[in-house]
């Protein structure tokens, strides 16, 4: 099936594309190369150029990079208790390069104020750690994300890295799903903290899985883990209350105000709060994304 990109999701593309270019402090050539375009596709695209610049299925990805939807329907980002405290240490990072880990669980919001976060502050970068698992996999997708050379010799582009987040004006990475770092790629954190401490903020998003290896591997004294977790403030950021209806607060709270914020009518946000406090495992509670589901639904 053949993808159709309208010019309106073009011009979207664009807008977005320059917004973001206003929170990035390198130049044209290493924006674009964020973005895998080459420095003379952005400057057509920069200069009001659509036809013929890129493919359809790149243009789908940049939209997807840059939070364009291509529905008619937009959906609004709630400064949530959720929102608010990740972007609260995720600034102070920024502001005192400091490093953080937030574990939580699943579906309340995290992943979205993290791209969210990366799309409106400056230097302000997202990593997802479970598409770049292995350590190469992981440094040359990091050095893509802050506009280094990626290619060529593993070494060679862990140096530019290293060097692209010194120089840069307080630069923050977020490193979601870090949990799903294998074990050596994890240890590069370590060696990224000592080469750029006191320059770059770090931040450390993950569920369960992230503490428990962090934990296992402490216990086990496993190599790096516990140098790792005091270079990150030797703490874990937990949002939601471990007391049952303490919970049910929490997320009567956070659904609400995520559906107010995107128009949901009185009755059905009565309805669908409802069934977000049990799924079908239980006694747990359905998050966000449940709630996203059913008001589409609705």
């Amino acid at each position: 099936m053949a993808i159709t990109i309208t010019p309106e999701i073009k011009d979207k593309v664009h807008e977005a594309m320059i917004e973001q270019r206003k929170n990035f402090c390198g130049t044209n050539g290493q924006f674009a190369k964020m973005y895998g375009l080459s420095g003379s596709a952005f400057t057509r695209i920069h200069n009001g150029e659509r036809e013929g610049v890129l493919s359809p299925t790149k243009w789908l990805l940049l939209a997807q990079e840059f939070g364009v939807s291509l529905e008619s329907k937009k959906w609004n980002t709630a400064k949530t208790d959720v929102f608010r405290v990740i972007e609260e240490e995720i600034l102070f990072c920024k502001a005192y390069s400091k490093a953080r880990i937030c574990v939580d669980e699943c579906g309340i919001g995290k992943t979205f104020t993290a791209k969210y976060l990366a799309r409106t502050v400056r230097n302000c970068f997202y990593v997802d750690a479970s598409q770049a698992k292995t350590r190469t996999q992981f440094i040359r997708s990091m050095a893509k994300c802050i506009g280094a050379d990626f290619q060529g010799r593993y070494y060679d582009v862990k140096t530019s890295l290293k060097i692209h987040l010194k120089t840069m004006p307080q630069p923050v990475v977020i490193i979601d799903e870090a949990g799903d770092l294998e074990y050596q790629a994890f240890l590069e954190l370590k060696e990224l903290w000592n080469a750029t401490e006191g320059f770059v903020g770090w931040y450390l998003m993950g569920a369960d899985g992230l503490r428990a290896k962090i934990e296992r591997g402490i216990t086990n004294r496993t190599v790096g883990y516990a140098e790792i977790f005091s270079r990150f403030s030797e703490k874990y950021t937990r949002i939601v209350p471990n007391d049952q209806r303490e919970r049910i607060s929490f997320y009567k709270k956070l659904i609400t105000d995520v559906l107010s914020a995107n128009n949901c009518p009185a009755e059905e946000m009565n309805r669908i709060v409802k069934r977000c406090l049990t799924n079908d495992r239980g006694n747990d509670i359905g998050g966000l994304r449940r709630a996203e589901s059913l008001l589409i639904l609705s």
